[in-house]
């Protein structure tokens, strides 16, 4: 029994429930776990975790995964206490009242920085790695299922390792990875990925087979992804990016195919992603963390050629086709690791467009990725930042309002900045783009007000920026009226002056 999935018949004897697992953690232990953006996350232990802490067991862990995981294990977890201390991103609404209230410590990173950190002992070690296969090779290494994330570097740095070998997962998913582990440095040569699609891994975990200590069989698909459709508002961001890009191609700084493109996760950028599908450009690629519903879609349209990315986070519809579909897919679609598709040196090297979702910019083109209000977590950087540093062009995009026109996501002085305006090459709502590329500071202020607030708070955008011209500067602002507006909403419930 099993025997497709678990092909080295030493290991058999590893097989063991999800309780029975869960004794192996220990209070104070650091453990990574697979999953990324709700896909190839582990589906029994998380569980099994919060059922040992219900029964009063003290169990606090450190709690590494590559990003946000699903099934609601985040929420849960945290509720049960079980996270102390958690990165490097997550996006579950439970696990996010226990950080801002100041009980789970969450440290925001670039994604593609963990695998490094842990690899040069900047962080403590991994005790025990939970990673979610296909299947175990004959040679011990892990399959990954519909993500690779941080799974490779937390398997091989881990004391034990515990597979959950999902049957939920075909094994046609076999073969669409491509593992590859950085050099250790300083003696690291360069990554030799010079094309989407090339491939320069295996297509499997290598991980020494003693160090297996646990088999968990389960039967459980991803969650699936929670991003809402297009609306109007998402269409009309997606136009005014689509004409940019069409400028830069009658500009000659790209031909039809564009460049590699990436897209962060959510609603707005798989919005965007999902308007090119009646756009002119041919033969495109994408290099990217997350594929959504839009990459299938493009895939399907034959506009994309191919797509690499760390995890595929799809509808419940949309995650059918494509595994009913994996063999029209297979040579077209590659999953890596996130050290591998967030890298800044391939990013630069690829000339990535990058496609990110702002909370709210400023005037100057400072972004806010992270935090509402400059205060309470959303959900965390992501890997927006290895991209939009290293990019050829970076573009983020934003609804100009929020809570039904309270709040603009164009204001005076961002409350927190994860992007500053030396990363930002363009930034759009649905009223307009502003292409911020050679201007200085007070140009930048003009264009962004008058292409991209919202119309009901233009009048006070320019107001403030006259006041703050009056007290010169490279980037003039009015100190004690910068964050007047987020005081104003928390306030008076609107940043609008009535």
């Amino acid at each position: 029994m099993y025997e497709d999935r678990i092909r080295r018949p030493a290991l058999m004897n590893k097989l063991m429930s999800a309780e029975q697992a869960a004794l192996l953690f220990k209070d104070g232990m650091t453990v990574g776990m697979s999953g990324f953006t709700r896909a190839g996350d582990a589906k029994a232990l998380p569980a099994a975790l919060v059922e040992r802490a219900r029964q009063g067991q003290p169990l606090q862990l450190s709690l590494l995964t590559g990003a946000s995981l699903g099934n609601e294990s985040d929420g849960m977890m945290a509720n049960a206490g079980v996270v102390a201390r958690r990165m490097p991103f997550q996006a579950d609404a439970a696990l996010r009242r226990k950080i801002n209230s100041g009980e789970v410590m969450f440290i925001d990173q670039h994604l593609s920085e963990t695998a490094e950190q842990l690899r040069s002992g900047d962080l403590k070690g991994i005790d025990i790695a939970v990673i979610e296969a296909v299947a175990i090779t004959p040679e011990g290494a892990i399959v990954p299922t519909m993500s690779v994330g941080n799974s490779a570097n937390f398997a091989q740095q881990a004391a034990k390792v515990i597979v959950e070998i999902n049957l939920s997962a075909p094994l046609s998913l076999e073969g669409l990875h491509d593992i590859y582990v950085p050099q250790a440095r300083p003696e690291r040569g360069p990554i030799p990925l010079l094309t989407p699609w090339q491939r320069i891994g295996a297509t499997a975990i290598a991980v020494d087979p003693e160090r297996i200590a646990a088999i968990v069989i389960t039967d459980s698909p991803d969650s699936p992804s929670n991003a809402l459709p297009p609306d109007d508002e998402t269409d009309a961001i997606a136009r005014h990016v689509i004409t940019f890009l069409e400028g830069e191609v009658q500009a000659g700084r790209m031909d039809a195919s564009l460049r590699p493109l990436q897209a962060g996760i959510g609603t707005i950028a798989n919005a965007v992603l999902h308007g090119l599908i009646d756009s002119p450009f041919r033969k495109m690629t994408m290099f990217s963390e997350v594929l959504q519903d839009s990459a299938i879609e493009l895939l399907d349209s034959g506009q994309l050629t191919m797509a690499s990315a760390s995890s595929i986070t799809l509808s419940a519809a949309m995650h059918k086709k494509f595994l009913d579909n994996i063999e029209q897919y297979r040579d077209r679609v590659v999953l890596r690791p996130q050290e591998i598709s967030n890298h800044p040196e391939i990013v630069r090297r690829l000339g990535i467009i990058a496609l990110n979702t702002a909370l709210e910019f400023d005037i100057y083109g400072n972004v806010n990725s992270t935090h509402v209000g400059g205060t309470h977590m959303m959900n965390g950087i992501g890997g927006s930042g290895d991209f939009a540093r290293n990019g050829q062009l970076s573009i983020f995009v934003s609804k100009s309002v929020a809570k039904d026109g309270a709040i603009s996501s164009v204001v005076p002085f961002a409350a927190h900045v994860d992007h500053t305006e030396h990363d930002v090459d363009v930034v759009a709502t649905e009223w307009g783009l502003a292409d911020l590329r050679g201007l200085a500071p007070r140009e930048r202020a003009r264009l962004i007000i008058e292409h991209c607030a919202h119309p009901d708070y233009r009048p006070q955008l320019r107001a403030y920026f006259e006041e703050a011209l009056l007290g010169g500067g490279q980037t003039p602002h009015v100190l004690e009226k910068a964050l007047s507006w987020h005081a104003r909403y928390q306030r008076e419930g609107s940043m609008l002056v009535k």
